[in-house]
């Protein structure tokens, strides 16, 4: 217990001992360190015991959410928060879609209850995740050769699958694109799995360096597992061709290595949900093994309902049933069981005819808003800007984002002296732009671009 001492000048009295010499130090009711001149400096030492965190440092701030908090604190009128990845209206406020309230109104005239889910989530969910993205007649669906089951959103999908790799299969390596998104990379620290980079943006032509790309793919060890973006590549908005993604399926059965698709836009990207998948589907069809972690942050805007799947193809349907089983068994002391509440939301949507129809109008009204505002800064940059840059880039790039190829510094300046709030690789959210805004942005990009080294 700590221990308190009133230091008196060079005297040490005890509580005790103060009370006792009081009336001699002073008339009664007075102060006696205020009518003392000896008495002129007071203290108090308190005896404290060093904490257990003290070996604690502190976590540096997330990048992404660091640019919000910066962004919310600014009082500029034109000021843009395009860096993080969430749905906006030309208003530029949060959009929920009609079609989640009317799910969401479904649940209330049911009275669905709060009752736990199993550990793999909800049965209905599970089924109608894993045949949008593969198709209801595919068969990996007819064979039940997908384990599928219900994740924390795409992140808690992908650290499933981190967890699964290190249990499974020891000191296999993921490789993953450079650059990538931000997070993949914590998690696959956080669930002890090594990790190296296959080449994937070329800064020359702000395009995909395809051939770079397929030569480390070559080069990784074989059977390591190969992260690949579905569709709407995040941070840079590049997607191979479908030729390509032929390509690179050829390396990856050549080198035995195991493909591990990330698709946290499908059906957000182009407005299609089949179109999205297709990369997914080619790999299906040659009957290779694979991983998929699904998202339904941005194709529902179901962002902190933190819904999502992780899928694993294997070639029989007796492993598939010993894979769910073991993802199973990682997940009870991760989580025990998923939230209901945005698996319902999945499953009264994509079983409804009607409001089927509905989601995939929204999602197109949403991919349409993204390209039409692409579109306009793609022009607003071409008639401002007269040194003869190509700025084509921006309009063959796919998704919400947009990869500018601008570097720290001029990222900096946009921010600065601009009020444009991004992540520092030079990243842009589209999904925070509106049709007002573009020349706005336009001038902010073609001052930073030229004007700051």
């Amino acid at each position: 217990m700590a221990s308190s001492m009133l230091s008196l000048g060079s005297t040490s009295l005890l509580p005790r001992e103060i009370n006792k010499d009081k009336l001699k130090l002073g008339t009664s009711g007075s102060n006696p360190f205020l009518k003392a001149k000896s008495f002129s400096r007071v203290t108090m030492t308190v005896a404290v015991k060093p904490s257990r965190f003290e070996g604690i440092t502190m976590a540096p701030p997330d990048p992404i959410l660091g640019v919000s908090e910066a962004f919310k604190a600014d009082t500029n009128e034109m000021k843009l928060n395009l860096g993080v990845g969430a749905y906006r209206t030309e208003e530029l406020q949060p959009y929920v879609l009609n079609v989640v309230k009317k799910a969401e109104n479904l649940m209330l005239e049911r009275g669905d209850n709060k009752e736990y889910l199993p550990i793999e989530g909800l049965a209905a969910f599970n089924k109608a995740t894993a045949e949008l993205l593969f198709g209801a007649g595919h068969p990996v669906i007819k064979e039940q050769r997908v384990a599928t089951i219900q994740g924390l959103s795409g992140t808690g999908s992908l650290r499933l699958a981190a967890a699964l790799i290190e249990r499974y299969f020891p000191g296999a390596k993921v490789v993953i694109s450079s650059p990538t998104w931000g997070n993949h990379k914590n998690i696959f620290n956080d669930a002890k799995v090594p990790w190296s980079e296959y080449r994937y943006y070329d800064p020359k032509t702000i395009g995909l360096d395809f051939e770079g790309m397929i030569a480390d793919i070559k080069e990784a060890p074989e059977g390591s597992f190969i992260l690949l973006h579905g569709c709407a590549h995040n941070p840079t908005g590049i997607d191979p061709t479908p030729e390509q993604w032929v390509k690179i399926a050829d390396v990856i059965q050549e080198k035995n290595h195991i493909p591990f698709f990330d698709v946290a836009y499908q059906g957000f990207a182009s407005g299609s949900l089949d179109e999205d998948a297709a990369s997914v589907r080619l790999f299906a069809e040659r009957g290779m093994e694979f991983f998929v972690a699904q998202s339904y942050s941005k194709n529902l805007g179901l962002y902190a309902e933190r819904i999502g799947a992780i899928n694993v193809v294997c070639s029989s349907a007796d492993a598939a049933t010993r894979v769910k089983s073991q993802l199973k068994r990682i997940a009870r002391p991760m989580y025990s069981n998923p939230p209901v509440h945005g698996a319902r939301i999945v499953a009264n949507v994509v079983g409804d005819a009607t409001m089927f129809s509905e989601w995939k109008a929204e999602m197109e009204m949403m991919a349409g808003r993204i390209k039409t505002v692409r579109q306009e800064l793609y022009d607003s940059l071409v008639s401002k800007d007269k040194s003869g840059k190509d700025w084509s880039f921006i309009l063959k790039q796919i998704g919400m984002f947009s990869f500018t190829g601008l570097n720290k510094a001029q990222s900096d300046n946009m921010t600065n002296k601009w009020h444009v709030y991004m992540t520092k690789d030079g990243r842009i959210s589209l999904a925070g732009l509106s049709l007002a805004k573009c020349e706005y942005l336009a001038d902010a990009i073609i001052d930073s671009y030229h004007n700051v080294s």
